[in-house]
């Protein structure tokens, strides 16, 4: 595969991946606009945020197993097309409540990118090729929920915040070209799986029954969770702890990401020589003592603001080495079943971040005390769920293997073997005896190393000699 190809995938991949966080974050920054259109109040606005979390989280277990049944394109085609649908109904929506029906809506939808793009890296490439893709995907993770609020603080300098799902609308609209015109059927139709809804249930027992899986999934939502509770308390710690400026805590956010960014590339190249399971299982080591000296400053108040700071920059990165590895890894061996696996992935990662957010500000908001717990308390979890339940140990390597081109590879011809009597056994063995060496070529002094030998033997002979005289 060409260079060229996979910069192409990348960028077509990418985008697809973004329209989720996109969907979630681009309009953050208009909730008082919205509370104050609309006449709701901040917690229902809020709400809307969870509907379209809980849609997100939906959307993947519906659209992974039908992926799995009819090809990619197809779901891929139709979920982006109802996002554009949703994306309009939400920009004319007349009240919060209708607002929050059609956000749901749109995150079902925009679960498609995410879920449809993970497993079509799994039908191209397994191992490290896949690992390396996935890290490049992770950049596209990392920097669109730290750029959506951003640029929809800049849409909002144009116009109000229904402009904000007009801006979403066409980015729907764009993307449907993409998939059209730029996305090739990467599942050819012998390894779809088909039988309906009975079907899907016995693949999605039959995944979880699997203990690597499960123990990865863990792993992976427990991680994810960590990181909500981070979204989730930064804003109090830093603004009203600390006493940053929205400026400063931007900074702090972005700093924070770009860790987590330079670790997704970094892991690309790091996998060629460490397998993936020991840089995950060492970056949860990692992660867990971080978090415990982060729970220590902040009940203690040592190092001040650089005791949270610090250890959340190194909390941050090790979920950028966490992220690429998990899906290849829970992904290994679920080839025919790819969507649904990585549906279950994605909808862990968020069902437990929704659970996980929560929690932060139920414990209060006056100090930092409870965000460092809450992650500590995720991180240390996911160590248990990768070593008790994952066990490194027992995951298979990865080893670089070839992409499949557009079709199923041939299945593997199993030779049986037959025993022979022993005479017919000795007597092959003769036979090819005798025939390699009518074919061997005849030896000569350059066919034959031993030649050389006698000069050098007695060059060294006659030296000894001498030394010994």
């Amino acid at each position: 595969m060409s260079r060229r190809t996979m910069i192409r995938r990348i960028l077509v991949l990418g985008a697809l991946t973004a329209l989720g966080p996109l969907t979630i974050d681009l309009y953050l920054p208009a909730f008082p606009d919205i509370a104050g259109d609309l006449s709701a109040t901040e917690a229902q606005v809020q709400l809307t945020l969870t509907g379209t979390l809980l849609g997100f989280a939906v959307g993947q277990l519906i659209l992974g197993p039908w992926s799995d049944a009819v090809g990619r394109r197809r779901p891929l085609i139709a979920a982006t097309l109802t996002h554009v649908v949703a994306s309009l109904l939400c920009a004319v929506a007349p009240s919060i409540e209708v607002l929050g029906v059609f956000r749901v809506l749109q995150g079902m939808a925009a679960a498609a990118g995410a879920v449809v793009s993970m497993a079509v890296v799994r039908d191209l490439y397994t191992g490290l090729p896949a690992v390396r893709l996935l890290s490049r995907l992770m950049l596209v993770t990392g920097v669109a929920p730290v750029l959506a609020p951003t640029l929809g603080g800049q849409v909002l300098q144009l116009t109000d915040w229904r402009g904000v799902f007009w801006v979403l609308a066409a980015l729907g609209l764009g993307l449907v070209a993409v998939v059209v015109f730029g996305l090739q059927e990467t599942l050819p139709e012998d390894r779809r799986r088909s039988g309906g809804v009975a079907d899907t249930l016995r693949t999605y027992g039959s995944i979880l029954r699997e203990r690597t899986f499960v123990g990865l999934m863990l792993t992976g939502g427990l991680m994810m969770a960590a990181l909500f509770g981070y979204i989730a308390g930064s804003s109090f710690v830093f603004q009203d702890v600390f006493g940053l400026s929205e400026q400063a805590y931007g900074i702090v956010f972005g700093v924070n990401s770009l860790g987590l960014i330079m670790a997704t590339q970094l892991n690309a190249r790091l996998v060629r020589r460490v397998r993936p399971q020991w840089i995950l299982a060492g970056a949860l080591v990692v992660a867990s003592v971080a978090a415990a000296l982060m729970v220590a400053f902040a009940a203690t108040g040592a190092l001040g603001f650089y005791g949270i700071a610090v250890p959340l920059f190194v909390i941050l990165t090790t979920v950028g080495f966490t992220m690429p590895n998990i899906p290849v890894l829970a992904l290994a061996s679920h080839g025919r079943s790819a969507g649904t696996a990585a549906a279950l992935l994605g909808a862990m990662n968020f069902a437990v971040g929704a659970v996980s957010a929560p929690l932060v500000g139920a414990f209060g908001t006056g100090s930092a005390v409870p965000m460092a717990a809450v992650m500590f308390a995720m991180a240390v979890l996911a160590v248990g769920a990768m070593f008790l339940v994952a066990r490194p140990r027992h995951i298979i390597g990865l080893e670089p293997d070839p992409p499949i081109t557009g079709e199923a590879p041939p299945p593997a011809v199993v030779e049986t073997h037959v025993p022979e009597p022993a005479a017919a056994g000795r007597r092959r063995r003769l036979t090819r005896l005798a025939t390699g060496r009518a074919h061997r070529p005849a030896a000569t002094h350059d066919t034959v190393p031993g030649a050389a030998r006698p000069a050098t033997m007695g060059g060294r002979r006659e030296r000894r000699q001498r030394s010994r005289s």
